[in-house]
């Protein structure tokens, strides 16, 4: 009689390699390496052979029904052990094949490893830091949501350089919020959720951990607890603005980093926005009239 052994985590390694290369056939979710980085071809997940169990005859029972080894009850034998760590070393999703986001270098002291995948990072205290958080995003292909936040002007969410044509607005998702937050969680690259989505403590724990599964850089215009990175601007000074004329074109003010980890460190600089805009420059013009506006997906 063969007996084949799968433990939990051999099913969980074969499972996220099934998923890895259907996503990588279909397209579903954009695979973006930083320029330079070479793609290394990795070996198929290796498959425990079946293992053949001897008879036991000294113990009672019928000689075509050998006993059950205890490898079948419990944890994989060692020699089995290494060749299932391997196969979830080689599957993972979150490390090897979806890198963190990039994050403007102005920013680079605070997230110096980016916007990681499967992290929740909450930006309080300035709407133009997020725009420029997406904006560096989506320059690298990422394709991007916003839900909950109606406050957030299109115009503006151009001009900060976020590309109009790979975001997902649900400006008032309403009770089904965390269902409409996971299905983007499960879909997209980076979702950001403002205070118009009705979610407790609870969906916001369920919704970081489906962030985690699903390697999407989570975050939040509003306090989200236990975030890993939390970003705060505080008052600043806008510039711009004579006697009674002019416009605003700058905004200095300090962010202060704080979170979990490496992030625990408290850490604060000093950034002008829009970030990499030399001061006195004017802003990107807006769109001529007759030009048609990017195609927008508009949700809820």
């Amino acid at each position: 009689m063969t007996v084949e052994v799968t433990s939990r985590e051999e099913r969980a390694a074969r499972a996220r390699a099934a998923l890895a290369h259907a996503e990588q056939r279909t397209g579903a979710r954009s695979l973006v390496r930083p320029a330079g980085v070479a793609v290394v071809p990795q070996p198929p997940v290796p498959v425990v052979a079946p293992l053949a169990v001897p008879a036991r005859p000294d113990l009672p029972g019928p000689p075509d029904m050998p006993a059950t080894p205890s490898d079948l009850r419990g944890a994989p034998a060692p020699e089995e052990r290494g060749v299932v760590e391997a196969a979830v070393r080689r599957t993972s999703l979150l490390m090897s094949e979806r890198p963190s986001l990039p994050v403007p270098p102005e920013l680079a002291a605070l997230l110096p490893d980016g916007l990681r995948r499967g992290s929740t990072t909450a930006v309080t205290g300035s709407t133009s830091l997020l725009l420029t958080l997406l904006a560096r995003a989506c320059s690298e292909g990422a394709w991007a949501a916003v839900v909950g936040q109606p406050a957030v002007g299109l115009l503006a969410a151009a001009q900060a350089g976020v590309a109009l044509e790979r975001l997902a607005v649900v400006p008032r998702p309403g009770p089904d919020s965390p269902a409409v937050v996971a299905a983007l969680l499960d879909g997209l690259d980076v979702v950001l959720v403002g205070p118009g989505a009705a979610l407790t403590d609870g969906d916001r724990r369920r919704l970081a951990a489906r962030a985690r599964e699903r390697g999407t850089a989570l975050l939040s215009s509003v306090a989200w607890p236990g975030a890993n990175v939390v970003l705060t601007a505080g008052t600043g000074r806008w510039d711009g603005v004579g006697q009674g004329e002019g416009r605003l074109r700058t905004h200095e003010l300090r962010v202060t980093r704080s979170g979990r980890g490496g992030a625990g460190v408290p850490l604060s600089i000093d950034v002008t926005l829009p970030l990499g805009r030399p001061v006195g420059t004017e802003p990107p013009a807006a769109p001529a009239p007759g030009r048609a506006p990017a195609p927008l997906r508009l949700v809820g």
